[in-house]
């Protein structure tokens, strides 16, 4: 007999590194679902959610590298979380830092593996570290084809 096997989509990892129904409070199955809560903006308790799980990001300026938002903007954040939302373009970048996150994870095996890999100098990103990269779009588009090809086993 067959047995079902859940397949994790990239949208509902991304929504569970957030904080899923608990933080973000609306039920998020596919992008156009995520495009209608980036566009009100995601609640600020999400942000420090992610920033719980992934110590790094209070360290230095990775924060501001991969979200835009620099550690003591977010120390302000704290007392307003439950209310507050981030603004269209700091949703957007949160969700796409956690959705390259959540790649990662899934093609190395680990989060402590993907939270290595992003502040490590990679060959196929010119040496550059993938977390440096995320300021822009054109740098997140390197950075999750460059996820792809090693999740492919083409690594130049």
């Amino acid at each position: 007999m067959a047995r079902a096997v859940k397949v994790e989509s990239d949208v509902t990892r991304t929504y569970d590194l957030l904080g899923g129904n608990k933080i973000i409070r609306s039920r998020i199955n596919n992008a156009l679902d995520a495009h209608d809560v980036l566009v009100k903006g995601l609640p600020s308790a999400s942000l420090l959610y992610l920033v719980k799980a992934v110590e790094f990001l209070e360290r230095d300026d990775a924060l501001l590298k991969a979200i835009g938002v620099s550690v003591r903007t977010l120390q302000r954040r704290k007392a307003d979380e439950k209310t507050k939302l981030l603004s269209v373009e700091q949703s957007n970048r949160t969700w796409r830092f956690a959705e390259i996150l959540g790649h990662a994870i899934k093609v190395l095996g680990s989060k402590e593996e993907a939270e290595t890999w992003l502040n490590r100098p990679a060959l196929g990103l010119s040496n550059r570290k993938p977390l440096d990269l995320l300021a822009t779009s054109a740098g997140v588009e390197a950075v999750e084809e460059y996820l792809t090809r090693i999740e492919y086993g083409v690594y130049s």
